[in-house]
């Protein structure tokens, strides 16, 4: 009887403690629930004023559209590295020279062709000690045609009920148009910046950008030029796409995904498939592809600068709930790629005829590599699962994943896009997160520590289908707002240091 007693005791006190744990820990996530504000801290910081407010009346309203459609008419497509539209490249030089006459003509600015078709603008500070920073941008488009379903030629830049359709509309003429826009009106307003800052469009990043980029940043690096931050596309203003979060967020990527493309290939001796053998070089290869896409790589959520994504409750926590919301976000392949490695069979080649068992069987495999993995694991963690030496794995390309640029109250760059962001969309949340695809910015990382991407375009359901799809467009009113961000974001870098923040850090 006493030694039940003491079972009983020892049961009720383990119960009891549990519960207390519970309790407490639910306690300390709902303070930390109740009192965070993701864009507290230097928000709300005394900020020095811009001298010059964004005010267009309606010939500029006309100019500034007139001049976008007249980029989306340009056919600038890359097809691969060594075929793109030079026809189409040089008419849009034409273009820029005869919509931005003002920068093209002033004394601030220095510009020069590189490699023959992409661009360099330094603009020239009054205070040569602050460190220069970089806005991105590619003139190239990837190939679209009619034929493929549009509801307008994706060359026309026809609107639709205050859309612009075309390609190039999101990626990425809105972002050189508007970069150059934005400062076409600063200087005719008198503006002269403190800040030097240089303005790159490359001519050929949907194709890697070897020949635009890479040459710029060669420039760049052999006139020892070191750069403050980089801003390059990338993420955007997500609205009603991110499952348990109120209201639109402002994704800044903070780092974006390696890549590798990976070549599978069994050999062996042709046949006659009268008499196959027990395995054919088909079903070796089709099996290690079955078990690549049955073991995905691992879940490393809470290992980089995720997505936040999960309810308010389950955000202000992540130091309990990160297993949780990796689960969760790995039931949809959107955000299935911001928790782990993506793992894709592309392309998959074998046999020349219906009656002979094939001698080769290949399939390219396409990898976008999480920042907490390195290229070289991803190669091992093929290697294992695979697990047949019959088969015969091979690297293509590939790179490992950038970085992660800093995101706290000291980091300049963050900082001053997150606040531009809540200066244009004042009820957007803003975070940053793991760029999925990748981009020009990865060519300057020797130049700088911190590159950041984001585009303050719109993605609302349906619209991700668009990037690359059929159907591009942007709204008219989301055009003006990328000329407006960059016409702040230019002035908001002007201020030689950020000021101290109101301290948003949770003490529990």
């Amino acid at each position: 009887l006493k030694t039940n007693f003491t079972a009983v005791t020892i049961l009720k006190f383990i119960l009891s403690s549990f519960f207390i744990t519970v309790l407490l820990l639910f306690t300390i996530a709902s303070i930390r629930t109740l009192s965070l504000d993701v864009n507290v801290g230097l928000q709300i910081a005394h900020w020095e004023k811009q001298n010059i407010s964004f005010v267009v009346d309606h010939h500029q309203r006309k100019e500034l559209l007139d001049n976008f459609k007249e980029a989306i008419r340009i056919p600038t497509v890359s097809v691969s590295p060594t075929q793109f539209n030079t026809t189409a490249l040089l008419e849009f030089e034409r273009l820029l020279r005869k919509a931005f006459p003002t920068i093209f003509s002033s004394s601030l600015i220095q510009h020069e062709l590189v490699a023959n078709y992409s661009h360099l603008f330094w603009v020239q500070g009054s205070q040569p000690d602050l460190l220069p920073y970089l806005l991105l941008a590619h003139t190239d488009v990837v190939p679209a045609s009619e034929s493929d379903g549009w509801d307008a030629p994706p060359f026309s830049a026809k609107e639709i009920d205050g859309f612009i359709y075309g390609r190039g509309t999101i990626d990425d003429k809105s972002s050189v148009m508007g970069i150059l826009q934005a400062l076409e009106y600063l200087l005719l307003k008198g503006y002269a910046p403190r800040r030097g800052f240089y303005i790159s469009l490359g001519h050929d990043e949907e194709v890697m950008g070897y020949m635009g980029a890479v040459n710029i940043a060669s420039v760049l690096k052999q006139r020892g030029v070191q750069l403050l931050f980089v801003l390059d596309e990338g993420f955007a203003v997500f609205d009603g796409l991110i499952s348990g979060l109120e209201g639109p967020a402002a994704l800044i990527g903070t780092s974006e995904k390696g890549f590798a493309t990976v070549k599978l290939s069994v050999s062996m001796i042709p046949g006659h498939s009268s008499m196959p053998p027990s395995e054919t070089s088909i079903g070796i290869l089709a099996a290690a592809v079955k078990r690549l896409e049955d073991n995905p790589m691992p879940r490393l959520f809470g290992y980089g600068p995720e997505l936040l994504v999960a309810l308010r409750f389950i955000m202000s926590n992540l130091w309990l709930f990160s297993p949780l919301i990796g689960w969760v976000l790995e039931r949809k392949p959107d955000t299935n790629a911001f928790v782990r490695t993506t793992t894709a069979v592309t392309m998959f080649n074998a046999g020349v005829k219906e009656n002979v068992i094939a001698s080769l069987a290949e399939a390219y495999v396409n990898l976008r590599i999480h920042p907490a993995q390195s290229l070289q694991e991803v190669m091992d963690l093929i290697q294992s699962t695979v697990g047949d030496q019959r088969v015969k794995i091979e690297l293509i390309d590939g790179s490992d994943p950038l970085p992660v640029s800093s995101a706290d109250e000291k980091s300049f760059g963050f900082q001053i896009i997150k606040k531009t962001v809540l200066e244009i969309f004042s009820t957007v949340t803003v975070a940053p997160g793991i760029c999925v695809g990748n981009t020009d910015s990865r060519h300057y990382k020797d130049l700088t520590s911190d590159i950041y991407r984001f585009i303050p375009i719109w993605f609302k359901p349906g619209d991700t289908q668009r990037f690359h799809g059929i159907n591009e467009r942007i709204s008219i009113k989301n055009y003006e707002e990328i000329v407006a961000f960059y016409f702040s974001l230019i002035q908001n870098c002007d201020i030689q240091k950020l000021p101290e923040p109101h301290s948003s850090v949770h003490e529990l």
